[in-house]
This record gives structure tokens, C-alpha cells and sequence, in this order.
């Protein structure tokens, strides 16, 4: 009876109140931003990339209304990404967006509770950084570091301000991802003995922005800021327009790609980073100035450091001059497959009764079966619109804002991928195996410390 009664009481105010404003011109709409705003998180946006235009923004407008987020900033040190941030903000949100000139006017804003951060790669962990120390929460995309100075810092700084970050390793969200997850920690596979990742693509202009390079100008940005702790050099639109390009900006293939897979490996086996990793590869095909490769090839020891007869072999490969864009994960085990292409578990290539007979040994052969029961479909594509698993992803970050739970890619996702994808990248650029020192947290090739 005193709820019900509470209940009629707020609500009689209300209506009471919504009368009375009314009158002096104000919406319902704005009436009711008015009633949530106590409640409202309020997001900035770092960086008005392809990814955050294309999948991130798309995912947050599909959950927003309902759990009360909002967007009231957006910060780019490029003018024309500002302004075209606002502008679409604006029309999304139908009220107007703030444009900053750069992190350090967003985080001077009052209201401002959490930002998503969709910057430059090698940017991703100092943003975060930088979000830390203004005490906000924040979704930040892969990969995570490309060094382990920028990972370690990046790390302790999340552990020390306490806050929500999600990292953008969307599989972690998806329901396949989760029940292949399970099905390989509850037994049911059996121990991993092989895992095959590949990543493939046609397409000479991904990564390129010809028409952007052609129409930036230096003075429209700040290429200092850009650089943040990157050795100094004079404007490059390239490599400010097209990083994903050029080492010490981003690693290519390894930080955009593989730390998507090779988190999986991680997730499902229990280990944080491999043992050690071996790459080759090279520009086979597009000779346009780049430094990253095209082609990469790289191989992973995983298993536990104080016993090297015990563990098993993980195998990246991608291309970018001739392939689907149809990501590639299989899981092996002595009975069978696991494939998050077609998430199905199968007996494919297990140990049949003929040759188990041959050595006295029983057949061992997994069930036939869907790990899911709908079908969910990978993507290679930043401009997907929302994505189901994006948008299941960000959704998880902004109820778990609200919860204050752990979110389902923590930090550690993406400082573990990241160490597998600097030991990667420590390969690509020596041709030395890389290891990692769990003492001084370092990737070593030869006993030397890996750096630019």
C-alpha cells in the first residue's frame, strides 16, 4: 500500500509538473532528459574514426535510450574530423555535442562520465591513460599497446584509478565465442594440440586514404600531439591518415588482426601470452611505401613456462592480395575440431578406431555438434553498421558502468593480446624469437629488450 502510494505521489508530480512546463514551451523529449538526467551517464567520444563512425557510434544508438547514455563530446585534433563529429552527433542525438580541440579541454567538462576511445593504434593505451587520470571510464579499442612500456603504463594505470574499461575484443561478447569458451574449459574438448587463425583480404586500398592524405593540412591538426611518445619526425599525412601502414605507429596485421584471434587462445586456454614466437613474411605485393607487411606468417609455443614437453603450436597467417574476408579459427584436439567458422564441434581428424586399434589404444571422437544454435557471423570489416557482436560488446561496457562489474574484456584481455602481438611484431622486425620476461615484463629477442 506505501509503494503503491509513493508510486501515485511521483507520479501525480510528474504530470503535475509536465503541465506546468508546458506552458513555458518545453517538450515532452526535453521533459524527459530533464527527469533522467540525475541518472544519465554522459559519454565523450575520442577519436571520429571510420571505426567509431561506422560500428562503435551504431552500437551505442542501438542501447542508449534504454540504459540512459548519452553522448555530449567529441574530441579530435583534426578539424574537419571535429566538426564532422559534432555535426553527426547533433543530428543522431538531436541536441548539441561539444567539439574539443584535443583530450585535455574534454576532460575540463563537468559532466562528462566516460569516453570511447578510437584513435590511432599505438594510441589506444596512452588515451586510456590520459582517461585514468581524469577518472573516467572507457571503451577502448584494439589493439590495447604496441609496446610493453605503453602496456605496462597502461595497465597499472587502470588498476590504480579503478575504473570500467572494456576492451574492443568483441568475440568476448558473442554467444559462439562464449560457448566454445565453455565447452573447452568444462573438458568436453579435450587439450588443445593445434590452433590454425587466418585472416585474409583482397583489396589494395585497405588501410589507404588517398583522398584524405591528398586534402589534410598540417596546420588543420597537431602533429605533435599526434606523435605523443613517438620519436619525432616531420609531417606525414601518410602516416597520420594512413598509420596502420607504418611502423612505429601501429604493427599491421598483428595489433589489428591477430589481436582479435589469439585473444581467443588465450580466453579458452587459461594462458596469457605464448612462450615464444617466430614470424615471416614480407611486402610481396603493394609496393606503395608502407613498412608493415602484407603478408605474415607467424608461429606460437603456448603452455606452461616451467614445463616446455607440455603445451601446443598456434598459427597465424594473413594476406592481403588474395582471400575472403572470412576470418579463420580452429581449434584441435585429439578427437576432433572446433570451428568458429561454421560453429561447430565435429570429430573431423580425431582418432578413429582403426588407428587407435593399431597401438591397443580406445578411438577418441568428439560429438557432432552446433556450439550455438543461431547463426553469428564474423566480420573483417570496421564499417559494419553495429555489428552483433559490437554491439552486444558495447552494451556489456555500458551495463557494466552502471553495475560497476568487471566487464566481459577486461584490461588483462588486452594487455595479454597485446604482449602476444608486440612478441609478434619483436619477430617480424628482428627475425629473432621473441620470448617474454614475466620479471621485468619486457619482449626480449636474443636477451635484448624490444623497443622501436
Amino acid at each position: 500500500m506505501k509503494s503503491n502510494r509513493r508510486q501515485f505521489i511521483r507520479q501525480s508530480l510528474k504530470a503535475g509538473a509536465g503541465v506546468y512546463l508546458g506552458t513555458m514551451g518545453i517538450s515532452a523529449a526535453s521533459y524527459a532528459r530533464i527527469l533522467g538526467a540525475n541518472d544519465r551517464i554522459n559519454v565523450g567520444v575520442v577519436g571520429f574514426s571510420d571505426r567509431f563512425r561506422h560500428s562503435l557510434l551504431p552500437s551505442f544508438l542501438n542501447h542508449h535510450r534504454e540504459l540512459n547514455f548519452d553522448m555530449v563530446a567529441v574530441s579530435d585534433i583534426w578539424k574537419r574530423r571535429r566538426e564532422e563529429g559534432s555535426a553527426e552527433l547533433k543530428a543522431k542525438l538531436g541536441h548539441d555535442v561539444k567539439a574539443c580541440v584535443n583530450n585535455e579541454e574534454l576532460y575540463t567538462l563537468k559532466n562528462l562520465d566516460a569516453v570511447i576511445i578510437s584513435t590511432a593504434d599505438f594510441q589506444h593505451a596512452l588515451h586510456t591513460i590520459e582517461a585514468m587520470k581524469a577518472g573516467k571510464d572507457a571503451y577502448t579499442e584494439k589493439p590495447f599497446a604496441e609496446t610493453m612500456d605503453d602496456n605496462n603504463a597502461a595497465l597499472e594505470a587502470v588498476k590504480k584509478a579503478g575504473k570500467i574499461v572494456q576492451i574492443g575484443s568483441q568475440r568476448r561478447s558473442g554467444p559462439n565465442y562464449m560457448a566454445a569458451a565453455k565447452f573447452i574449459k568444462d573438458g568436453k574438448f579435450g587439450a588443445i594440440t593445434m590452433v590454425e587463425l587466418t585472416w585474409n583480404v583482397n583489396q589494395p586500398g585497405r588501410w589507404r586514404r588517398p583522398e584524405l592524405v591528398a586534402s589534410i593540412r598540417e596546420q588543420d591538426t597537431d602533429w605533435k600531439r599526434f606523435l605523443m611518445n613517438r620519436p619525432y619526425e616531420a609531417w606525414d599525412p601518410r602516416k597520420y591518415l594512413e598509420y596502420r601502414l607504418f611502423w612505429p605507429y601501429s604493427s599491421g596485421m598483428p595489433g589489428q588482426w591477430m589481436s582479435h584471434q589469439i585473444d581467443t587462445v588465450h580466453w579458452f586456454s587459461g594462458y596469457n601470452h605464448p612462450r615464444s614466437v617466430v614470424a615471416n613474411g614480407g611486402i610481396y605485393m603493394w609496393k606503395d611505401g608502407r613498412t608493415n607487411w602484407d603478408t605474415t606468417t607467424a608461429v606460437f609455443d603456448y603452455g606452461p613456462s616451467n614445463d616446455p614437453s607440455t603445451g601446443f603450436q598456434v598459427i597465424f597467417t594473413s594476406r592481403m592480395h588474395n582471400g575472403e574476408e572470412r576470418p579463420a579459427e580452429l581449434y584441435f584436439s585429439n578427437g576432433g575440431e572446433l570451428n568458429l567458422i561454421t560453429n561447430k564441434v565435429s570429430p573431423a581428424g580425431g582418432l578413429t578406431t582403426n588407428h587407435a586399434a593399431a597401438m591397443n589404444m580406445q578411438p577418441n571422437l568428439l560429438p557432432e555438434m552446433d556450439l550455438v544454435p543461431e547463426k553469428v557471423e564474423v566480420v573483417a570489416s570496421a564499417n559494419t553498421g553495429g555489428d552483433s557482436l559490437t554491439s552486444a560488446h558495447m552494451r556489456n561496457w555500458m551495463e557494466c558502468v552502471r553495475s560497476r562489474q568487471q566487464p566481459n574484456a577486461p584490461v588483462e584481455a588486452g594487455y595479454n593480446h597485446s604482449i602476444a602481438t608486440i612478441m609478434t611484431n619483436a619477430a617480424v622486425r628482428t627475425g629473432g624469437k621473441a620470448v617474454f620476461d614475466e620479471k621485468t615484463r619486457q619482449v626480449l629477442v636474443n636477451g635484448k629488450v624490444f623497443k622501436y
